[in-house]
């Protein structure tokens, strides 16, 4: 792949944004931006039924409510009017809306808008499986939302771009519901409502640096002169282990974007937003191999100008895709404070521990089953769990810690337990008497 290069302009360290400090009126700058969040995805892969951003995260507030929590902060603190929009999907849209009722009295406007739904595409035939199916009706299995790439249509058509236009706003934050990590950062909105060459940049990627954990994250490369988001699913088997490389693509995208309202309405009336098609096989639950073709937000990155990478903290990228996440977000590495995550000043180390939970603990109900308290994890480097194991109070956990339960075995962690560097397997079983 010898078009994969990048010039260092084209990607700047967060340490550059922040020294530029702060405006003098950081209310008048916060009065132009508006947080969009992408809100369609269920929790399927966690075992909970309806939205993603309505599973418990921390202190019994999910996802949502850490997200208004933020916003509500920021408008209390400088006085500002930040909006919150919520991308939905037909799959989340109305447990969704159900659930909005609750904030009516906190000091955020929230919206909601739709992305499209297109029809599945049967593998075999390369026909819709969707047959004499009514778009509100059953058999949603027949329909898909097409990839948050379609954010930039759905928008535009839903009015709310036009709207806020005409209110004076001038970029969007867009980020994942399920990244904790992605809250308003002002040194960054400073940077993009005060240029420094005095010319504006009409989108940017937040990428942060690659570990072994990421080493399937999209990465931004240069081609003719322009940023582009290269994701796997893109990239020649042939060339997979090189795109995986931590020494060769050192950052990722972390799918933090920043971008102009006014460029998104003219590219999207010139028809000008370009982005790859990504084929996405599934196997639905009767069987039914189909195709699903998606599109990423940060593909568009190439149709925008003076477009910019920033390369910020790992504190900015705190995704929980699984309960292995949730672990971590859950414990005592992390300090909650206007619905906002900061890693304890107890931990030493600036990285957060490897975990790793077996298949007993895919599901949330499961998880939460396993756990009588969240363990104490300010010392641990890594810790790997398979099998039936459940874990008492008070249990603190150091260093590498493995317990292996074998099949047909059940290991009880007792309460208080300290493990540290230590391998447990074998059959453990604490008992009521």
């Amino acid at each position: 792949m010898p078009w994969i290069m990048l010039c260092p302009h084209f990607i700047q360290p967060y340490e550059k944004i922040k020294a530029r400090g702060l405006p003098d009126n950081i209310s008048s700058v916060l009065n132009k931006l508006v947080v969009v969040k992408l809100n369609g995805g269920l929790g399927t892969s966690m075992g909970c039924k309806g939205p993603k951003s309505l599973i418990g995260v921390r202190n019994e507030n999910t996802f949502l409510d850490l997200t208004v929590q933020q916003i509500e902060h920021l408008n209390k603190t400088y006085n500002t009017d930040v909006p919150l929009v919520l991308m939905n999907s037909f799959n989340t849209d109305e447990d969704t809306k159900k659930i909005l009722q609750k904030y009516n009295h906190c000091r955020v406007k929230i919206y909601t808008f739709n992305q499209s739904r297109y029809p599945r595409i049967n593998k075999e035939s390369l026909l819709p499986v969707a047959k004499n199916v009514s778009f509100s009706g059953e058999n949603t299995e027949a329909w898909y939302p097409p990839g948050h790439g379609d954010i930039y249509a759905s928008f535009y058509n839903s009015g709310l771009l036009d709207t806020f236009i005409g209110e004076g706003k001038e970029y969007i934050f867009v980020s994942n519901i399920d990244n904790l990590g992605a809250t308003v950062d002002l040194y960054i909105l400073n940077h993009l409502m005060n240029p420094p060459n005095g010319k504006p940049c009409e989108f940017v990627m937040e990428v942060t640096n690659k570990t072994r954990a990421d080493v399937k994250g999209g990465t931004l490369t240069q081609y003719e002169g322009k940023l582009r988001l290269v994701e796997i699913a893109q990239v020649p088997k042939a060339h997979v282990d090189e795109f995986k490389s931590v020494s060769k693509f050192k950052i990722f995208n972390t799918n933090n974007l920043w971008i102009s309202l006014t460029a998104v309405k003219r590219l999207q009336e010139q028809n000008a937003i370009d982005m790859e098609i990504i084929v996405n096989p599934k196997t639905l639950d009767g069987g039914l191999n189909v195709i699903q073709l998606e599109t990423a937000v940060g593909a568009a990155i190439k149709s925008f100008e003076n477009s910019l990478g920033i390369n910020v903290p790992r504190s900015r990228f705190l995704p929980v895709k699984t309960t292995s996440d949730l672990l971590l977000v859950m414990s005592n590495l992390y300090s909650l404070n206007a619905g906002s995550l900061t890693m304890s000043e107890k931990r030493e180390f600036p990285t957060v521990p490897l975990v790793k939970l077996g298949s007993s603990f895919t599901k949330v109900q499961d998880y939460l089953r396993r756990f009588e308290s969240i363990p104490d994890m300010l010392e641990l480097d890594h810790l790997t769990v398979s099998g039936d194991v459940t874990f008492g109070k008070n249990v603190s956990l150091k260093g590498t810690v493995i317990i292996i339960a074998n099949h047909g075995d059940r290991i009880d962690i007792p309460p208080g337990a300290v493990l540290e560097n230590k391998i447990v397997s074998g059959n453990l079983r604490i008992l009521d008497h």
